[in-house]
């Protein structure tokens, strides 16, 4: 699927601020590193879309004389956005419904080709029957590809679903971000992508449940490793005498 330069610009930038959890330069700066290498042309008009799609969100502004520098991070849309446009499920997909529509396009093509050449009509017919034994046989290779992608990922048990009814929910961001080469998420992240279909979950409810999944072996908690890091410390597990900050796939 070819993509136009802006969006490439964009998915370079949201690959580097999935790759790198927390905040960045919204722009490089001399020797300082941003996720876009400069304000003007291709650049700026993939950071402007970026922040106007609510892909990336600004945490704080610094100003120095006449030059102001945005910290930004990455949203739950901005990940969704990646495995929209990367996802290797999502191009499968995709080529099972061009064989979808190629495979009822062809007895349409057969019936214009007998009104034309009918005294080619039994070459023709048999060439059309070899095509669509074909074009069934790599739809149901497509499936079976669908089909394995799905088993990879184990159901949870139904009484884990039921007392974590989000459960669900958080592997599958986890999973989306994992597709995208980030295996670690920051609570505060998961706890607002979850909050999107669950707009009641409260705070103590997600550490419980984090707790619950924990205990099953459907996640890992990560420790925080510099208290630094903590810039919402509202979002961080206690548990005994660790300090968890980020989740990730078990």
């Amino acid at each position: 699927m070819s993509k136009d330069r802006v969006t490439e610009a964009l998915l370079e930038a949201l690959r580097r601020a999935l790759m790198t959890p927390g905040e960045q330069r919204l722009y490089k700066s001399g020797k300082l590193d941003g996720l876009f290498p400069g304000r003007t042309g291709v650049n700026g008009e993939a950071a402007a879309r970026a922040l106007r799609e609510g892909l990336l969100e600004v945490v704080r502004t610094e100003t120095r004389g006449k030059t102001s520098c945005e910290w930004v991070r990455l949203t739950p849309a901005g990940v969704d956005f990646l495995h929209e446009h990367e996802s290797p499920l999502r191009a499968l997909e995709a080529l099972r419904d061009v064989l979808k529509a190629n495979r009822e396009a062809v007895p349409v093509w057969l019936e214009s080709m007998r009104q034309e050449l009918r005294q080619l009509s039994d070459r023709l017919e048999e060439t059309a029957r070899g095509w669509l034994a074909k074009l069934d046989g790599l739809g149901r290779h497509v499936d079976e590809a669908l089909g394995q992608l799905v088993k990879l990922r184990p159901a949870l048990p139904e009484d884990l679903v039921a007392s974590v009814p989000w459960a669900p929910a958080a592997l599958e961001y986890l999973d989306r971000r994992q597709e995208g080469g980030a295996t670690a998420c920051a609570l505060p992240e998961l706890f607002e992508a979850l909050r999107r279909s669950q707009a009641d979950l409260s705070v103590s409810a997600f550490h419980e449940g984090l707790r619950r999944l924990r205990e099953r072996r459907a996640l890992r908690l990560l420790p925080v490793a510099d208290s630094a890091g903590l810039t919402q410390p509202e979002y961080a597990l206690f548990d005994g005498e660790g300090v968890f900050y980020a989740a990730a796939l078990a």
